[in-house]
């Protein structure tokens, strides 16, 4: 299993480059799911919705991770509809696990990794469909992820990993 170390940042709330790496990951958060959404069910396979959050948390600090994992759903829904109002809730969990575990994840092994970054991931997902099963009531809704989300899932460890070492090397 490769191991890359590249540079990581923790930006505090006091700094202007959180909001604006912040906005920055949102606006993709918001792009890449209208992306996803050409294809039927796109959303639902491709979970675009937490790439960016899960790049921008272990990339920048989990603070830059906590403000995109809220905004993105949330200007996604008020500009599109998507997702839709009972789905907030469940989502905004998983983002919010998602930001502080990458964010987490980073700090405190200072590198990136395949591994790291499935771990986070798979993390998130278990954290976010416990939540969600308590939320709504349905295991079915809560496993929905791991149903038909796997494409996502890989397309999240990949492209994070794949993201943050190269695209990110600042």
């Amino acid at each position: 299993m490769q191991t890359t170390s590249v540079k990581l940042y923790s930006m505090t709330y006091r700094q202007a480059a959180t909001y604006g790496a912040a906005l920055l990951f949102a606006a993709g958060n918001i792009v890449l799911p209208q992306l996803c959404h050409l294809i039927p069910q796109g959303g639902l396979i491709l979970l675009p919705i937490y790439f960016f959050t899960l790049v921008g948390a272990y990339k920048y600090g989990w603070r830059v991770g906590l403000l995109t994992a809220v905004l993105s759903p949330l200007a996604n829904h008020l500009l599109f509809g998507m997702p839709p109002a009972p789905m907030i809730a469940p989502i905004l969990v998983k983002s919010v696990v998602l930001a502080l575990a990458a964010g987490y994840a980073a700090a405190r092994f200072r590198r990136v990794s395949v591994s790291l970054v499935a771990g986070v991931v798979l993390f998130y997902q278990a954290v976010g469909s416990v939540a969600e099963w308590g939320m709504t009531g349905s295991i079915m809704a809560a496993l929905q992820d791991f149903r038909l989300g796997i494409p996502g899932m890989a397309l999240q460890i990949a492209g994070g990993y794949l993201f943050i070492k190269y695209l990110l090397r600042k």
